[in-house]
C-alpha cells in the first residue's frame, strides 16, 4: 500500500480538495439511500392507511403531493451534489498528473548517459503516458468507487438491520463468501498486471526502434522481419491480457450469482414476513429498493481491486523513475563564474572504466585558449570517451580534467554545457525548422545571425529547400542527406559561441571541398573559441595546432602534422594510406 502513501505525498496543496472529494464521496452514499426511504415512508404513511380505511382522504393527496416533492427535489439536490464531487475529483487528478509528469520529466532531463543506458525509450514512454493515466484513473475513479462501495454497503446494513434483524441477516448470508471469492482474486491477480505491464514497455520498445530505425529497416529489406518481431510482441501482450482478464471472468460468475441471489431472497424471505405481517409494506419496499446497493458493491469491488492491481503495477515503475538519482550532479560548493571562460583544457593522469572495462588510463594533455588539437586513432581506441569527460557527459573515474585550471567536477553543469558547443558523430536533429535546429541553444537568436553561422557551416542548402529556413524536416532529419544533417549540427555548435568547441567526426560525411571551406571559417571565427576536433581525415588533422593520437585508450603520439608524418606509428600509416605516398616519399 505504500503507493497509496506515495500518491497522497504528492498531493500536496491540494489535500484539502481532495479530502472534501472523499467526504463528499461518502455523504454521496449516504445519499443513495434516501429515494427508498421516502418511497417506503410514502408506502407507509399514505398508501398503507388508505389500504386500510378504503377511503381516499384530501389530506392524503397533499402528503402524497409533498412527499413526491421532497422525493424530486431530494434527487435535484444529490445530482448536483454528485456533479461538485465528480468535477473536484477530476480537477484534483489532472492538476496531480499533470505535476507529477512535469517532475518526471525534469528528473529524467537531469539523468546522465548510464540511465538512458540502462531504460529502454518505450519502456520510458509507457511511464511517461500509461502508467501515469493509471495513476490519474486510480486518484479519480478508482478510490472513489471503493469508498463508495464499502459506504453503500455499509450503510444498508445498518439500516437493513435497524429495520428487521432476521430480514437483515437472510439478505447478508451470502456476502462473506463473495469477499473470499474477491481477496483471492486480488492475490492472484497482481503478479499477472506486473506481467502485463512489462509486456506492454516491450511493445512499446519494438514499435520505437522500427519507427527510429526505419531506414536501416528498408536498406536491409527486413520488413518482414520486423512485422513478425512486432507480431510476437503484440502477440505475448495480447495473450497477458487474454490471460488477466479470464481470471476475473473465471470468478465473476461466482460472484455474479451470489450477488443475483439476493434478489430471490427478498422476494421470497420478503414476502413470507410480509404475509406474516412481520415487517410493512414500506419495509418490504425499502429491502426491495436497496437490494442494489448490497448488490452492486460486491458486484464491482472485485473490478475496481482489479484496477486497484494495475495501479500498484504502474506507480511502482513512476515511483522508481521518480527517485532515480544522476551520478553527475551540480555540487552544492559549484563554481560558476560570470564571465565567459577562456578554454584552457587541461587532461590530468585522467582515466576512465565503463562498464568494468577500463577505456582510457594516463591521459595527459594540455590544449591552451584558442589552440585547435585534432585527436586521430582507431576505431573503438577512446576517442568520444575522452572528449565526454570535458562537458561531463561521464565523469573520470581516476586523475581530473580542467577548464581554466579548475575541475569540471566543480563547475555549475548549466555554466559548463553551456559554455561548450559539441556536434556529435551521431547527429540528431530534432522535428522542426532548420532555423530551430541551428538556434537551439539560444531561441532568441536573431534570424541574420542564424544565418551567418549557417554560412559558417556551409549549410547554404537550406536557401533552396521549400520554405528556406523555416522548412520543417523530419524527425533526426529525415530527408536530409549524411553531410547536410552534419552541417546544420555543425552550426547548431557554432551558434553558442562557445568558449569550446567539440567536434567529433562532424565533417565526415562530407566532400573534401566542402570541409575546406569548413576549415576555413573555423579558423577564422569572430569570437574567441578552442577546438578539440576527434577525425579520421588527414585534410582535417593537418590544420590542428597540434595532432594526438589514442590507440588503446592511451596516448601514443602527440605532436603537429609535420613532426608526426616524420615519426613511424599510426598517424604515418594513416597519412600514407590516404594520400597514397610511400614510406621512401615521406622521408
Amino acid at each position: 500500500m505504500f503507493q497509496l502513501r506515495w500518491v497522497w505525498a504528492r498531493l500536496q496543496g491540494l489535500r484539502k480538495k481532495y479530502v472534501f472529494a472523499l467526504c463528499s464521496t461518502v455523504v454521496l452514499a449516504v445519499l443513495a439511500l434516501g429515494n427508498s426511504a421516502i418511497t417506503a415512508r410514502i408506502m407507509d404513511a399514505i398508501f398503507r392507511p388508505l389500504q386500510e380505511s378504503g377511503t381516499v382522504a384530501e389530506d392524503a393527496i397533499r402528503h402524497l403531493i409533498i412527499m413526491v416533492a421532497v422525493l424530486i427535489g431530494f434527487t435535484l439536490f444529490r445530482t448536483g451534489f454528485g456533479y461538485l464531487s465528480i468535477m473536484t475529483y477530476e480537477n484534483v487528478s489532472q492538476k496531480l498528473i499533470y505535476d507529477l509528469r512535469r517532475d518526471l520529466y525534469k528528473n529524467m532531463q537531469e539523468q546522465d548517459q548510464a540511465f538512458y543506458s540502462a531504460y529502454r525509450t518505450g519502456d520510458l514512454m509507457t511511464r511517461l503516458t500509461g502508467d501515469m493515466d493509471m495513476i490519474r484513473h486510480t486518484v479519480c475513479w478508482v478510490v472513489r468507487q471503493l469508498i463508495h462501495c464499502v459506504v453503500l454497503f455499509t450503510t444498508t446494513t445498518i439500516t437493513f438491520f435497524a429495520t428487521d434483524w432476521l430480514f437483515a441477516l437472510t439478505m447478508l448470508a451470502v456476502t462473506p463468501f463473495i469477499f473470499v471469492i474477491t481477496l483471492v482474486f486480488s492475490r492472484q491477480v497482481h503478479p499477472l498486471y506486473v506481467e502485463l505491464r512489462e509486456k506492454l514497455s516491450r511493445l512499446n520498445t519494438a514499435a520505437q526502434e522500427n519507427i527510429a530505425g526505419n531506414r536501416v529497416v528498408k536498406a536491409f529489406a527486413r520488413e518482414e522481419y520486423e512485422k513478425e518481431r512486432f507480431d510476437e510482441k503484440n502477440r505475448d501482450y495480447k495473450q497477458a491480457n487474454e490471460t488477466a482478464s479470464l481470471l476475473w471472468l473465471k470468478f465473476s460468475p461466482y460472484v455474479d450469482t451470489l450477488s443475483q441471489s439476493l434478489s430471490v431472497a427478498v422476494l421470497l424471505v420478503g414476502g413470507i414476513f410480509l404475509i406474516n405481517g412481520r415487517i410493512t409494506i414500506g419495509a418490504f419496499t425499502l429491502f426491495n429498493g436497496l437490494t442494489w446497493t448490497l448488490v452492486e458493491p460486491m458486484r464491482m469491488l472485485g473490478m475496481h481491486l482489479n484496477d486497484l492491481q494495475r495501479f500498484f503495477a504502474s506507480s511502482s515503475k513512476i515511483i522508481e523513475l521518480y527517485y532515480a538519482k544522476s551520478t553527475i550532479t551540480t555540487r552544492p560548493d559549484a563554481v560558476n563564474p560570470k564571465g565567459r571562460l577562456q578554454g584552457r583544457v587541461e587532461f590530468k593522469g585522467a582515466g576512465l572504466k565503463l562498464h568494468g572495462a577500463q577505456v582510457l588510463r594516463d591521459i595527459d594533455l594540455t590544449v591552451e585558449p584558442g589552440e585547435t588539437v585534432a585527436i586521430m586513432g582507431p576505431t573503438g581506441a577512446g576517442k568520444t570517451s575522452l572528449i565526454s569527460l570535458i562537458p561531463r557527459f561521464a565523469d573520470a573515474t581516476q586523475g581530473e580534467v580542467d577548464i581554466d585550471g579548475v575541475p569540471v567536477r566543480m563547475y555549475d553543469l548549466k555554466k559548463l554545457r553551456s559554455s561548450i558547443g559539441i556536434a556529435t558523430q551521431d547527429v540528431f536533429l530534432f522535428s522542426d525548422s532548420v532555423d530551430g535546429n541551428i538556434c537551439y541553444g539560444d531561441s532568441s537568436m536573431p534570424e541574420d545571425e542564424v544565418k551567418a553561422f549557417a554560412r559558417m557551416a556551409a549549410v547554404d542548402f537550406a536557401e533552396k529547400l521549400p520554405q528556406g529556413f523555416d522548412t520543417v524536416i523530419g524527425e533526426r532529419g529525415t530527408g536530409l542527406s549524411g553531410g547536410q544533417k552534419q552541417r546544420i549540427a555543425l552550426a547548431r555548435a557554432l551558434a553558442v559561441k562557445p568558449s569550446v568547441l567539440i567536434l567529433d567526426d562532424t565533417t565526415s560525411a562530407v566532400d573534401l571541398e566542402t570541409e575546406k571551406y569548413i576549415q576555413e571559417q573555423l579558423s577564422g571565427l569572430s569570437f574567441p573559441c578552442t577546438k578539440i576536433i576527434v577525425a579520421q581525415r588527414i585534410s582535417t588533422t593537418k590544420r590542428a595546432d597540434k595532432v594526438v593520437v589514442i590507440e588503446d585508450g592511451r596516448i601514443t603520439q602527440a605532436g603537429t602534422h609535420r613532426e608526426l608524418i616524420q615519426q613511424p606509428g599510426y598517424y604515418r600509416e594513416v597519412y600514407l594510406l590516404q594520400n597514397g605516398g610511400t614510406e621512401k616519399e615521406v622521408g
